[in-house]
């Protein structure tokens, strides 16, 4: 029943803050500089007032911002998000198309930084002091630093254009014709790349916090108990050491899963992914703002629903915590 109750508040808590993240997207979008009417009349080559004044009219841009931003909420409490005019079909459809490529590249990206980044914490960890503690700790240090973008193009010149062991660029071969497994196959070569540059970042990440958080929790009065009565070192390390360590990890990881679509945009750019951080990319810059509303509205929908998975996680990690 607790846990029942807990996940009603956590819903509607969600809920109220994704209509007020709406309302302040729609406030900071109408506040920059631009609008699509202007856009599309410039590059129709028109310059006549009249002709931009109808289009403002036709997009909606012509009323005051109070009747704007209410009949903009309106639509979205009713899971209408608009329409795309630049794109001539409804953002909720841009949106799902482009949807399962993203979670494709972030989910792969998510699992493998969190999986190497822990392992290699913990290795780091039990192994403090020696070469190889010191080795995990500068390869860490060094994806930490070395800024996404440059990595990226890096990737693609080294694994690509050099010696050619992987595609650079989009989701597909284009033209083969491929099908069931094939298929599946030539979409994880063209996966391989970008979803390890996005990995490297959060593994250097999740590397130093296990390994932090475990040398911390080593020197905690119950694992001195439990060397005391005899418990072999290797179930002190998983059972009572790791575990208790993973805490401020899950945090951490909970809050960087949602944020690791926002920051999709650069590897998806980079190497021409069709996911929706490319469609915000190019919604920016095209001054498409139902598409661009819509596509924050639903990467802060996913960053909810991964802290709510978060809270859940907590209880199968450390019993000892309620809801």
């Amino acid at each position: 029943m607790k846990r029942v109750q807990f996940l009603l508040t956590r819903v509607l808590q969600g809920m109220v803050a994704l209509l007020l993240i709406a309302i302040v997207n729609f406030m900071l979008v109408r506040a920059a500089p631009g609008d699509p009417a202007s856009v599309l009349a410039g590059e129709a080559g028109a310059t006549d007032p009249q002709f931009v004044a109808q289009l403002r009219e036709q997009f909606g841009l012509d009323q005051p911002m109070t009747t704007q931003l209410a009949t903009y909420v309106g639509k979205v409490l009713h899971l209408d998000l608009g329409f795309s005019y630049r794109q001539q079909q409804p953002v909720l459809d841009l949106i799902l198309d482009r949807l399962p490529a993203t979670l494709l590249l972030t989910g792969s990206a998510f699992v493998l930084s969190l999986l190497f980044g822990v392992t290699l914490g913990a290795l780091s960890a039990r192994k403090v002091g020696t070469w190889v503690d010191s080795a995990i700790t500068v390869v860490a240090l060094v994806f930490y630093a070395m800024p996404p973008y440059w990595l990226a193009l890096m990737a693609v010149l080294v694994f690509s254009v050099q010696f050619g062991w992987l595609p650079g660029f989009g989701f597909s071969t284009v033209g083969a014709g491929l099908s069931g497994l094939a298929l599946a196959l030539d979409i994880g070569k063209h996966l391989v790349l970008p979803a390890l540059t996005l990995a490297l970042f959060y593994m250097a990440v999740y590397a130093r916090m296990t390994r932090a958080s475990m040398l911390e929790v080593a020197q905690m009065d119950f694992v001195k108990t439990a060397r005391a009565k005899g418990v072999r070192p290797n179930r002190i390390l998983r059972a009572h050491v790791l575990r208790n360590a993973l805490l401020p990890v899950v945090t951490l990881a909970g809050i960087q899963a949602g944020g690791l679509i926002g920051g999709a945009v650069l590897a998806e750019t980079v190497f021409a992914w069709p996911g929706i951080g490319r469609l915000m990319f190019d919604a920016l810059l095209q001054r498409d703002y139902s598409l661009l509303l819509g596509v924050f509205l639903v990467t802060a929908a996913m960053a909810v629903l991964f802290n709510l998975i978060t809270d859940l996680v907590y209880t199968l990690v450390d019993p000892r915590i309620e809801i």
